[in-house]
């Protein structure tokens, strides 16, 4: 069990910081798109510097190679079904958000609806036993975390944060797939043994399916024009790599629940500083502090039961 070491507070400590770097990511991709005028190309660029990261890593590194070795062996012996290698599909879908939804509804906001996504999706993946720590039963207070998240959209859609509710739709569905992107993440990890190589698989997916979307975008409305100079523009991706890597290497000491729970409050305490003080969208609303408030106090009610042992099948 290569995370055993490490301690479930460790764990979640780890992934809240991760969960900063997301929501820079999503300030810089949000931005980036503004200035592009096409959130298509924005998230294959941000994805492909990810995916020339990755590629150095994997080069430099021996246990990125031997992992890519062990993980064809796994995939030929059937240890490891292939759809396992497709997590990559939840991130690009999650940083195409960024470019589409951030701009119109605001960084805060869109958190607020990735964070629901997530804990939904933590809590029925856990139940469901597919991660790589086993099945872990809901306790009632991870229930009423989620409820609680839930209600937090519901209060931001409420209180006129949002241009129109069905907006909200989005970043819930890709909340869940980044909570199932974890998942397999960590599964391919634990069969590479390596979490350069799992981080590479996924920018190898994520950054075939966004460039084929970026070609169609391309050819129907044209190649963006006005490409910003600053470097923080283009480093979206690499801040992707980070939290990748992050996510595959706790998800199997905090399970899939609880590491999404530290993640988005990570994020919602970021968003809301950069909705402050940097907004991509109309500013911070009541709406917007409301939704943010509950859905950090979810993250708190859900994490405070110790954590159960996972269970076998």
């Amino acid at each position: 069990m290569p995370n055993s070491s490490i301690p479930v507070w460790a764990a979640l400590i780890g992934s809240g910081l991760a969960g900063v770097l997301v929501a820079v990511q999503s300030r810089i991709n949000g931005g980036l798109s503004q200035e592009l005028g096409n959130g298509y190309v924005t998230a294959a660029v941000s994805f492909g510097s990810g995916l020339i990261v990755m590629c150095i890593a994997v080069l430099i590194t021996r246990r990125g190679r031997s992992g890519l070795v062990r993980l064809r062996d796994e995939v030929r012996s059937r240890s490891l079904p292939v759809w396992t290698l497709f997590g990559g599909a939840g991130g690009a879908f999650f940083v195409l958000a960024q470019g589409l939804v951030t701009p119109i509804m605001g960084l805060a906001l869109f958190t607020v609806g990735i964070v629901a996504g997530q804990v939904l999706g933590g809590l029925l993946l856990d139940r469901a036993g597919l991660g790589p720590g086993g099945r872990i039963d809901p306790t009632p207070m991870r229930v009423i975390g989620t409820v609680l998240a839930i209600v937090a959209v519901a209060l931001s859609v409420g209180f006129g944060g949002v241009h129109g509710a069905w907006l909200m739709v989005f970043p819930v569905i890709i909340g869940v797939g980044v909570s199932a992107q974890s998942m397999v993440n960590g599964l391919v990890r634990a069969a590479a043994q390596s979490a350069v190589t799992s981080t590479f698989v996924n920018f190898v997916v994520g950054t075939a399916i966004l460039a084929v979307m970026a070609v169609i975008s391309v050819a129907v409305d044209g190649w963006p024009t006005a490409w910003p100079t600053a470097p923080y523009f283009y480093i979206g991706g690499v801040i992707g790599t980070l939290f990748i890597a992050v996510a595959a290497m706790l998800v199997r000491t905090a399970g899939v629940l609880l590491l999404s729970m530290s993640n988005v409050a990570g994020q919602l305490i970021a968003s809301v500083v950069f909705e402050a003080g940097a907004p991509l969208a109309g500013g911070l609303t009541q709406g917007m502090i409301a939704g943010s408030a509950v859905a950090l106090l979810a993250v708190v009610v859900a994490a405070l039961p110790s954590r159960r042992r996972p269970t076998e099948g």
